[in-house]
């Protein structure tokens, strides 16, 4: 899959609207009980940059990072301004924020993710487009250092530990984060005189898997 390692203009993506999609099947049978069930194991983003634009310049901004992207042949990095920390949006990432896993003495590799906890229940949600030099990662309490320690591959969101962690460390990790996407259509349709009166363009992107 080609994908570039640059981000949509921060400065569009604010303002845009989107978020999360579930794909459920329901069947319901002849008792009017339902059977529900998903394909998915995680659940799938979906935005409108158009309503970041507040510019003729937004728009030739637009028209350039979608060109580069060749429509949507190629996948970039998206800023969702409603979540794309490991803490809370008011907060500051720390190295303890989010569990990650818990040390074998083995494994040297970790993915990245972000728990979304609702009462008895858990999402864990791989992180694969952590932003550089974001990354804190800390074991057994302790905050380790970066590329010392350990090193952070940012096109998969993998934490590589110099020395794997010992048995039954926790390994924790708060970082920014990017949602890998593509423009949804290979088409963008704009006009000064409709955007002037404030009608702005519709320009889907929605989330990939890499």
């Amino acid at each position: 899959m080609s994908f570039h390692e640059i981000r949509f203009p921060a400065s569009l993506s604010f303002g845009a609207i989107g978020g999360p999609e579930r794909r459920t099947e329901i069947v319901t049978l002849a008792n009017g009980f339902e059977e529900r069930n998903t394909p998915w194991a995680h659940s799938r983003r979906h935005y409108d940059a158009g309503l970041g634009l507040r510019s003729l310049d937004d728009v030739a901004l637009l028209v350039a990072f979608f060109e580069a992207r060749q429509g949507q042949l190629i996948g970039f990095r998206w800023k969702d301004w409603a979540d794309y920390k490991s803490c809370k949006s008011s907060a500051n990432p720390t190295a303890h924020d989010q569990l990650i896993g818990q040390g074998d003495e083995v494994t040297t590799a970790w993915q990245l993710i972000k728990a979304y906890p609702s009462g008895d229940a858990n999402y864990n949600r791989p992180v694969t487009k952590p932003v550089m030099g974001s990354v804190r990662v800390a074991v057994g309490g302790d905050e380790l250092q970066d590329c010392i320690d350990y090193t952070v591959d940012t096109q998969r969101g993998i934490v590589n530990f110099a020395e794997a962690p010992p048995i039954g460390a926790e390994i924790r990790a708060g970082y920014e984060f990017d949602v890998p996407v593509r423009f949804a259509s290979d088409r963008i349709q704009t006009s000064v005189a409709n955007f002037q009166a404030g009608d702005v363009p519709n320009v889907p992107v929605v989330e990939v898997r890499v």
